[in-house]
């Protein structure tokens, strides 16, 4: 891990993600990009008739003070930090950044109420996870000491989840972090059987060479399934998988990774499959 991206609109949750970016960044020599993203709207980019462009200059300046000071922090001394301003608030821009950096984690916050609340680190955060290309890693609360020891992964198994599996299991050894891997079984068409749930998950764990245990947890939901597992086994943080197209599909659409980032008091982490 040599680069993390830190989206940041200045609220106390963008600076919840900083920390741990910064804890990050110290365990792995890593660089910090800061991305602000300044919202101008195109008559204030372009100069229309009776607008001033020397505003959108004073604007711009106005937020690289700002950005400079929300910056100057204890815990990033002796970080390397690249401050970033851009002038739409358009969130594939975040993975544009991510792919010209070469950064290898976005790191964001968010209030996870109901629904994502409508700040930069709250209700997109769920249109940072459906561009990007990289994990993100998503902070709801102030970590003081973010360590992650107890990784669990959760998914259905399947082939399309392999290339999510991968970078989950790279991801935990980078943070020398144990990884467990959890099938949630849940009533309804999608049950499965002991047998049937083992056969599934014997092939998937073949297919990835992984010597790996896999333990089924029964309940009236994946959600609940993945974040009752998580509490009961003290897990630091939460791997799911997501496929970043109409919306964000199967484990980080709709109810269940709204549900999961919402309710869950443990970071989550997203990667693309």
């Amino acid at each position: 891990m040599k680069k993390i991206i830190v989206p940041i609109d200045f609220s106390d949750q963008s600076e919840y993600a900083l920390k741990v970016a910064a804890s990050l960044a110290k365990k792995h020599d890593a660089e910090i990009l800061a991305l602000h993203m300044l919202e101008l709207n195109q008559a204030m980019i372009t100069s229309s008739e009776g607008f001033h462009p020397e505003q959108t200059v004073f604007l711009l300046k106005l937020a690289e003070k700002r950005f400079g000071e929300f910056l100057n922090k204890p815990y990033l001394e002796k970080i390397p930090i690249t401050p970033i301003i851009k002038r739409f608030k358009v969130f594939s821009e975040v993975n544009e950044v991510a792919k010209e950096h070469g950064v290898d984690l976005i790191v964001m916050g968010s209030h996870g109420a109901d629904g994502l609340k409508e700040i930069f680190v709250g209700s997109n955060a769920e249109k940072v996870v459906r561009n990007a290309e990289i994990p993100v890693l998503v902070i709801k609360s102030e970590l003081k000491d973010f360590k992650i020891e107890r990784f669990v992964f959760a998914c259905d198994f399947k082939e399309e989840n392999l290339s999510a599996f991968k970078k989950a299991k790279d991801f935990a050894s980078l943070l020398s972090a144990e990884l467990e891997l959890v099938y949630v079984n849940v009533p309804g068409d999608d049950f499965l059987s002991t047998r049937d749930a083992y056969d599934r998950i014997n092939q998937f764990l073949n297919a990835a060479n992984a010597g790996q245990e896999v333990e089924i947890h029964n309940d009236y939901s994946v959600e609940k399934g993945i974040l009752n597992y998580s509490e009961t086994v003290n897990a630091d943080i939460i791997g799911i998988p997501t496929h970043g197209r109409k919306g964000l599909s199967h484990f980080f659409m709709g109810s269940i990774g709204e549900d999961i980032a919402n309710h869950s008091k443990i970071p989550v982490v997203t990667f693309k499959i």
